[in-house]
């Protein structure tokens, strides 16, 4: 049957007739994919993208969340980071405006998102995952010197008897939740028994974590050796996934949703031009003292507390923590004391010592107060700093020579150091979508559009 009249007009009948094709089979398809997918439920799947971005999570999870916008993956449809949203910022960033942007360093992420609803210890709901940072690369485990310090020690970060002594890092940095730490720190150990063999620096690698109690089952340990492996296999330079990812995938930060976040600098000193990046796993601080750009922004956003967005029964303890719209009353109330933490990694190719690389850890701290954290009584802030320079090879008679930045010059890489800590966090919050995990909590993203309009109320937004 021809498609058109004489003279070229498209006949209805036909259209008609393409239209109930085209719905039914859509309809079948439906059917189909949701029946493959039920099936594939229960199942790992990895996803993996530049960066390492996402791994280890259920096909059939990630699809719910994008689909309906709700759970693990909601809210924010721009990935704006903090200078494409206009927040001035001090210092000149490298390319990448992240820790790879240090020559060498690479970062691999694994990241777990399974379930919904009520928490059923061991089974989930599960928001979590690893992230590493490889100083060197994967197929370079020398030796870099390392320091670290603990701005407030309510935290763990392990092999760190080791630096102090020796001032040497052997194994890839990983950061985790709370509890699986000492998975993780394992696995790292067995991933190194064939890589690194000298027992003198072997099986002391450092592992850093932070709480993810609240949208996480972290008394379920779902961090398993499988997902050790796939953020070390993942571990690549380029960009790096920020927000719910990695370690950072069930993170809150200055009450919003946090993460994931890096930045860099590039600077110019006597000696040369070099470059500091830092990688952040956010989760401290309380709403009300957050700042950006100098503004205590949380008085205008407006936004609701995190909160348990369900009308089911709840423990007397979560019940006063409902969402208004689920309670119809007031809804939760701001938080007054701190649970949280923050890791922050910072690397460099400045020849620094350890000694120096120490100094470098503690001005992270400058960076977190500019946030407006104050390093509460139950955070764990704590820092680590590498240098990726050489770190020397024994002559003969066993003496290694090595060369440093003079310090009349180091000031550079300290405030370097301080820009990268605070940008990477803005970038962790901008880039985290808002979640709702266990037990039904929900915890909202940063608002983009409303903090940029905050910021021009106060003359503090930049080429916009």
């Amino acid at each position: 049957m021809p498609s058109s009249a004489p003279g070229g007009t498209i006949r209805t009948d036909v259209i008609a007739q393409t239209a109930v094709l085209l719905l039914c089979s859509n309809v079948f398809m439906t059917f189909a994919w949701y029946a493959h997918l039920q099936n594939l439920a229960g199942r790992p799947w990895y996803i993996a993208r530049a960066g390492g971005a996402v791994k280890a999570r259920p096909l059939l999870t990630v699809l719910a969340a994008l689909m309906l916008g709700h759970g693990g993956l909601a809210a924010q449809t721009s990935a704006e980071r903090a200078r494409d949203l206009g927040i001035p910022l001090d210092g000149a960033p490298g390319p990448l405006d992240a820790i790879t942007d240090v020559p060498g360093v690479t970062v691999g992420q694994s990241t777990i998102i399974r379930g919904s609803g009520r928490l059923v210890q061991g089974k989930g709901p599960v928001r979590t995952g690893v992230t590493a940072v490889f100083p060197r690369g994967r197929e370079d485990l020398s030796p870099v010197f390392a320091g670290w310090f603990s701005l407030n020690g309510n935290g763990e970060m392990t092999g760190t008897a080791w630096i102090d002594d020796y001032g040497l890092l052997f194994y890839p940095i990983a950061i985790t939740n709370t509890n699986s730490v000492g998975t993780v720190r394992d696995v790292l150990i067995e991933w190194g028994a064939e890589r690194l063999l000298d027992a003198l620096h072997c099986c002391l690698p450092v592992v850093a974590e932070t709480w993810d109690g609240d949208l996480n089952d972290i008394f379920g340990f779902h961090v398993k050796r499988e997902h050790v492996y796939a953020a070390l296999s993942a571990a690549t330079g380029g960009p790096v996934a920020e927000g719910n990812v990695g370690g950072g995938t069930g993170m809150q930060c200055l009450g919003f949703k946090g993460g994931i976040g890096t930045a860099s600098r590039q600077i110019t000193a006597a000696r040369g031009r070099f470059t500091v990046g830092a990688l952040v796993q956010c989760n401290f601080g309380l709403r009300r003292q957050l700042r950006i750009a100098g503004i205590p922004v949380n008085q205008e956003l407006q936004v609701p507390e995190p909160c348990y967005d369900t009308r089911e029964p709840l423990d007397s303890a979560l019940a006063p923590d409902r969402c208004a719209t689920a309670s119809g009353d007031r809804g939760a109330l701001p938080r007054e004391a701190e649970h949280g933490s923050i890791i922050v990694v910072l690397a460099t190719d400045a020849p620094l010592l350890p000694h120096q690389l120490r100094r470098i850890a503690r001005r992270a701290a400058l960076g977190v107060g500019r946030m407006g954290g104050i390093a509460g009584a139950g955070s764990g802030d704590l820092f680590i700093a590498f240098s990726t320079g050489p770190t020397g090879t024994p002559d003969s008679t066993g003496v290694a020579r090595v060369t440093m930045l003079s310090d009349d010059v180091i000031d550079a890489v300290y405030e370097a150091a301080v820009q990268a800590t605070e940008e990477a966090i803005i970038n962790a919050m901008l880039a985290a979508r808002t979640m709702t995990g266990a037990n039904w909590y929900r915890v909202e993203a940063l608002p983009h559009d409303r903090l940029r309009e905050v910021l021009r109320r106060h003359g503090r937004l930049v080429g916009k």
